[in-house]
């Protein structure tokens, strides 16, 4: 009784004809329907999606995987999959993708397909959506079956349809997704941009003064920029700003919040960081500005420094605009005496 119990093959083979009078029900596709278009983020579309397959096709493992629009797969939504399963699931995933296709499998580690070590059988469904793969949703179980596990075309073509509208929801999450993020993203840069910088310091101010935890800002400016845009054209200067960008997001922790906040300007939000701890990250942002040589990739051996001003919640203001002024002045006091230092606001 185990080993009939464990095979997949065996269990699906009964409840095709269930599966596909129940899909042909319009109360489950309204609960389909209904369950992932609950949430607009796409992690929780996911979950709704695999909610409702696992209860219609007993398998104890599950996975979203899903183009996130630039080219990478994300994984949506992982459900019952311990590590060596989650790998096949994966590769399942990422086969199906490619391919467009169903996946079935006896055993993983047996199917050339995906190369994987892991024992299990498998079953793979791509989420189509506007004619376009645009993700795949795994089944995996932990045991191989003794044959391979199939749906009748008829079962397999109601099964599809019911997962589609889950395909149609988690595309547009993911169109939404990524248009918010262009909303708030730097286009040179990628960084944040100067109007999210200001939504984000105006929550962290109000945020701060409830906890009475310790708000600061840095403004960074690059010294000696302009000479870059006026000796090798504006083209350079740009790969200059990216490169930069890059550097001052290296120099920051998992906490902070770095923002382009106009030309050659930069700004990060470091939220529960008094001022000695701001000083301390504006002096790593300056050692590696001051360390990089940018252009190289051009023929170039550019260096650069930066002016950095520090203000800090509550101890020179006590609003997002004043902080800003206090590490816009701070900054300025820099570039008037000598560049390439670290000046904090009210001292």
């Amino acid at each position: 009784m185990t080993a009939v119990r464990r095979d997949l093959t065996r269990r699906l083979r009964p409840l095709q004809a269930a599966l596909k009078r129940r899909l042909a029900r319009a109360d489950v596709l309204a609960d389909m329907i209904r369950a992932v278009n609950a949430s607009l983020e796409p992690e929780r579309v996911a979950e709704a999606l695999v909610s409702r397959l696992s209860a219609w096709i007993p398998v104890p493992g599950w996975l979203v995987l899903a183009d996130d629009g630039g080219g990478q797969t994300r994984e949506m939504a992982a459900e019952g999959l311990e590590p060596p399963f989650e790998s096949a699931a994966q590769a399942v995933g990422a086969w199906v993708m490619r391919s467009g296709d169903v996946f079935f499998t006896a055993n993983v580690a047996d199917d050339r397909r995906i190369g994987n070590t892991a024992t299990g059988a498998a079953l793979g469904f791509p989420l189509s959506c506007r004619g376009q793969t645009i993700g795949a949703v795994v089944a995996m179980d932990r045991a191989p079956s003794r044959t391979t596990p199939r749906f009748a075309p008829s079962a397999l073509a109601a099964l599809l349809a019911g997962i589609e509208p889950g395909a149609i929801a988690l595309e547009n999450a993911l169109r939404i997704q990524r248009a918010e993020a262009l909303s708030v993203t730097d286009d040179l840069t990628q960084l944040y941009n100067s109007r999210y910088l200001s939504q984000v310091l105006r929550r962290e101010t109000k945020r701060a003064s409830r906890s009475g935890r310790p708000l600061s800002l840095l403004f960074v400016d690059l010294d000696g920029f302009k000479s870059i845009n006026d000796t090798h054209g504006h083209l350079f200067g740009s790969r200059a700003l990216v490169e930069a960008a890059s550097v001052i997001r290296a120099s920051a922790r998992e906490t902070d919040m770095v923002a382009r906040f106009g030309g050659d300007e930069f700004a990060l939000i470091l939220p529960d960081t008094g001022s000695e701890g701001a000083a301390a990250v504006g002096d790593r942002v300056r050692d590696r500005i001051a360390a990089f040589s940018f252009l190289r990739g051009d023929g170039l051996n550019i260096r650069l420094t930066v002016s950095v001003g520090v203000a800090t919640l509550p101890d020179v203001a006590a609003s997002a605009d004043g902080l800003i002024q206090a590490a816009d002045e701070a900054m300025y006091w820099v570039k008037d005496h000598g560049k390439n230092g670290i000046h904090i606001a009210g001292t």
